[in-house]
């Protein structure tokens, strides 16, 4: 996925500049909820007190995140978390996995739809919503899931390693600070939406069978 210049597509191609801005806009709303219902499970209602608990992207992504998602083609989204309100010592991982987790499930929601849209209906608009759906929500599984400070894979592997907590901020920083110019200077991104398209695919094949 190229984000270059992404505002030229509006002109160029604009109904699937559209599709693809409300399934990030939908995608990472969904994202956020469910890292908010979670949080609010597990004894923490933070979120929940502070609006979270909606697909509003003005909330759940603000309105600085939404104007980049409309110019450059990317976006994000955050939910405030008190992990001193938490009920136990793995709410943190849990709360944390329960956004990529959204992906997942997104992910196979759109595979499944992109299956049935091209057996059965044949409308091809459809199909590339589904399909961009589908190569999103892997992306984003895949990305929230790096052991990176900043992303939700952070906490989950801290869970699970916890020697990570030992690490100093300073290199917490700088690590974060050489992902984030990795992305953006350098074909990484694209490799990382090759593989998510190639598991689509996959998925996909395998809908196939079963349908």
């Amino acid at each position: 996925m190229n984000f270059t210049f992404f505002i030229s597509r509006l002109n160029e191609n604009p109904s699937m500049y559209i599709m693809w801005v409300t399934v990030v806009m939908f995608s990472i709303c969904f994202h956020e909820y469910s890292h908010a219902y979670t949080a609010l499970r597990q004894g923490d209602s933070t979120a929940a007190e502070q609006g979270h608990l909606t697909m509003n992207p003005l909330v759940q992504m603000g309105t600085f995140s939404i104007v980049m998602l409309l110019f450059i083609g990317i976006s994000w989204g955050a939910v405030p978390i008190n992990r001193g309100r938490l009920r136990h010592k793995y709410s943190d991982a849990l709360v944390s996995f329960a956004g990529p987790m959204a992906n997942v499930l997104l992910f196979l929601i759109f595979c499944l739809m992109f299956t049935i849209s091209r057996n059965h209906f044949d409308i091809t608009t459809f199909q590339q919503m589904f399909l961009i759906g589908a190569t999103l929500n892997a992306f984003l599984f895949i990305f929230n899931m790096l052991p990176i400070p900043m992303l939700d894979g952070w906490n989950v592997f801290r869970f699970i390693f916890p020697r990570l907590e030992q690490v100093n901020s300073e290199i917490r920083n700088a690590l974060t600070f050489i992902i984030i110019v990795l992305f953006l200077m350098t074909p990484l991104i694209n490799y990382f939406f090759g593989f998510s398209q190639t598991l689509s695919g996959i998925v996909i094949n395998f809908f196939d069978i079963l349908i």
